[in-house]
C-alpha cells in the first residue's frame, strides 16, 4: 500500500520561501509535491513532511550533526540520503535562522559541476518522421476443403 505524505506545516513553507538565497541561478521546483531549490541542476534543499533537508554533502553533514541538532535524512525508513540533513524543528519557522542553512546548502550545490539535462529536456522537439512499415504480404489462406457430402450434390 503506498504511503501518503503530509503537507508541510504553512509556516515552514513561508519560512522555506523567504530564505531562499536571492540569486538568480536558484531554480524553485515541486518535487513530491513540496518545494525545494535546484541550482545547476542539483537539489540543495526542500520540504518533505515537517522536516525542511539540506545538502551538504557527506562531510559537511557529518559536521553539521556533530555540531547541532541537526539529523540524517532519511524520508523513508531505511532511505537515508547522506549528504542531506534535516534541519533542527527550531530552525524551520524561522527564517532568519534558516537562511545560513539554505545559504551553506546552496554554496555546496552550486560548487558542483553542471548537471547534464534530463533525457526528456535533451529529447529532440519532434521525433524525425519515420518511413511507414511496409506490411508483410497476406499469407494465402489454407484450401479449403469441401466435405465429400457436398461434392456433387
Amino acid at each position: 500500500m503506498a504511503r501518503t505524505w503530509a503537507k508541510s506545516p504553512a509556516e515552514h513553507v513561508q519560512a522555506f520561501a523567504d530564505a531562499l538565497p536571492a540569486d538568480p541561478r536558484v531554480e524553485r521546483r515541486q518535487m513530491f509535491g513540496y518545494p525545494c531549490g535546484f541550482v545547476n541542476g542539483h537539489l540543495f534543499c526542500g520540504l518533505h513532511e515537517h522536516n525542511i533537508c539540506v545538502r551538504l554533502g557527506v562531510d559537511g553533514a557529518a559536521e553539521r550533526i556533530a555540531q547541532s541538532r541537526a539529523q540524517v535524512f532519511a524520508p523513508m525508513a531505511g532511505r537515508v540520503m547522506r549528504e542531506y540533513v534535516a534541519i533542527p524543528a527550531a530552525d524551520c519557522a524561522d527564517a532568519q535562522r534558516l537562511r545560513p542553512w539554505l545559504a551553506e546548502g546552496f554554496a555546496y550545490a552550486a560548487a558542483l559541476p553542471q548537471r547534464p539535462a534530463s533525457k526528456a529536456a535533451r529529447k529532440p522537439a519532434q521525433k524525425p518522421a519515420r518511413k511507414p512499415a511496409q506490411k508483410p504480404a497476406p499469407k494465402p489462406s489454407p484450401a479449403r476443403r469441401v466435405p465429400a457430402s457436398k461434392k456433387g450434390a
